[in-house]
């Protein structure tokens, strides 16, 4: 009696497990599925006769009908934002809100077959900015990129296809990571914020230029020997110029000085000073003379040409 009691008991128990294991295995594998801030979100099952669409906290959100009749103002917060297209049989949730995150499941009764369930974990994230590289320090070519922080966000510098550095933390409102860039391989570095859903990138400015004064390249030393070259001639031309221009001075001088000029090119005047006369009608027969009682400083001087 107690054998066949012991027996039924072990088989009670097998059912039990059998059952256990069969819904178990049953339950619906949760999808993980992305929204982003302000845009539309598709659920990626359809209903297209009848069925119901829930939130794990808040219970039926939606339902469909036969007849193509759907409800989908059942919940105040996603009153005019919750829609289920009678075509398609597809729900969409529009102007996504960070609080829409959670499980949804879509139930689909349209088969034979009884119902079957969905059940997805929608994320929203925000929509990343860009980030912003600055220059930190000119002269030792310092840069900082920051990007405003959210979820799941990550501000990475690649130089390449590498990483080489990398940053992401919940807790600071804005994310920044500095860096010191080869001049010579400037190009080849950028920033990259990123969450699951969406990236963004920006480049090192070319303000950021390797300038350091007592730094000199093989480039440079090349540039300042033409540099040079260029002055050193610039320099003996013009003092050429300038010689040839005094000597043809000097010659022009030495010719004007010369004794060796001929007499016939200078003539002499000879001065004959006029004695006043001692009458007036003397006076009057000298031209001039009448001049020379109004201004009595005047001396009339008569050149004789030889």
């Amino acid at each position: 009696m107690l054998f066949s009691q012991r027996k039924k008991l072990k088989v009670t128990l097998l059912h039990l497990f059998v059952l256990c294991s069969a819904q178990h295995s049953a339950q619906p594998e949760t999808q993980q599925v992305n929204g982003l801030v302000g845009m539309v979100f598709y659920f990626p099952e359809r209903v297209l006769n009848s069925g119901n669409l829930l939130n794990q906290d808040l219970g039926t959100i939606a339902q469909v009908h036969p007849g193509k009749q759907s409800n989908t103002n059942l919940e105040k917060r996603y009153k005019n934002r919750l829609h289920w297209n009678n075509v398609t049989g597809v729900f969409t949730l529009s102007d996504l809100q960070i609080d829409d995150s959670g499980v949804y499941t879509v139930e689909n009764t349209d088969g034979d077959e009884g119902k079957t369930t969905h059940i997805f974990q929608l994320t929203v994230y925000y929509v990343l900015s860009k980030p912003q590289v600055t220059v930190h320090d000119n002269i030792s070519c310092s840069v900082v990129c920051s990007v405003e922080n959210g979820r799941e966000v990550t501000l990475s510098w690649y130089k390449g296809g590498e990483i080489i550095n990398q940053t992401s933390s919940p807790d600071h409102i804005t994310l920044s990571i500095p860096l010191k860039v080869d001049e010579q391989n400037r190009d080849s570095y950028r920033c990259e914020a990123a969450n699951p859903v969406s990236k963004e990138t920006a480049v090192v400015p070319h303000s950021c230029i390797e300038s350091d004064p007592f730094k000199v390249t093989d480039g440079d030393e090349r540039t300042q020997g033409r540099l040079i070259i260029a002055v050193i001639c610039v320099l003996v031309v013009s003092g050429l110029v300038g010689l040839a221009i005094y000597l043809k001075r000097g010659n022009g001088h030495s010719h004007a000085d010369s004794p060796e000029i001929k007499q016939d090119d200078v003539q002499y005047a000879e001065i004959t000073h006029i004695k006043p006369a001692e009458n007036q009608e003397e006076r009057r027969g000298i031209t001039g003379l009448e001049s020379l009682r109004d201004n009595p400083d005047l001396t009339l001087v008569y050149y004789t040409l030889q």
